[in-house]
């Protein structure tokens, strides 16, 4: 399997650092969080879990569409923009956790997303059971990758190529997910890489 999670190895956020970081993910962001509100049908009758939620962007935007939704990060300064940025907006909640350590119930989400934050788990493996432990039957996965050139270094390098996107939707089917598909998408500038699938 080629390696999907190729920047296992980054720190994390903190501090000031963190917060600078956080704060430049915010521009840009609203486009790839619709794609994935619309990729997912998100509705009203829908719990969203967003796995690495940064600043928050893709969870207002669930949350905006009726559904509940809770921003999973494992970087306390994360949450903190997040709240900051959301200021009073009902159906969210946010939680400390990481891809392999959800803290959250059993069957309790809908749809689980992850936009932009798989290449950065440190066990793909443990981040797919939890997300199969927390969706229920029939649950919307959902992954979002920048599309990056073979060999890119650096910054450049912080997404997918087309083959680790294939490698992520192979390990989605290990995983015991059904409906598996890769596709391309491209909500503004950027080409995005985006697996879908479903809980059996």
């Amino acid at each position: 399997m080629i390696p999907v999670n190729h920047h296992a190895d980054h720190p994390g956020f903190a501090g000031l650092t963190g917060l600078l970081a956080g704060l430049t993910m915010i521009p840009g962001r609203g486009a790839v969080a619709r794609l994935a509100a619309d990729l997912a049908s998100v509705s009203a009758i829908d719990r969203v879990i967003d796995v690495g939620c940064g600043p928050g962007t893709a969870v207002r935007e669930a949350a905006r569409r009726g559904a509940r939704a809770v921003g999973v990060d494992p970087a306390p300064v994360m949450l903190w923009l997040a709240e900051v940025l959301t200021r009073q907006q009902d159906g969210i909640t946010w939680a400390e956790g990481a891809a392999e350590d959800l803290r959250q119930p059993d069957s309790s989400a809908t749809v689980l997303w992850c936009v932009a934050t798989v290449h950065h788990w440190k066990d793909v493996s443990m981040g797919l059971a939890e997300a199969r432990r927390v969706l229920a039957s029939g649950g919307r996965l959902l992954a979002i990758e920048r599309r990056v050139r073979p060999g890119a270094t650096g910054l450049a390098s912080h997404g997918w190529t087309d083959q680790q996107a294939q490698s992520f939707a192979a390990q989605c089917c290990a995983a015991g997910f059904g409906e598996v598909r890769v596709e391309e998408h491209s909500p503004g500038r950027r080409v995005l890489c985006v697996v879908r699938a479903v809980r059996n």
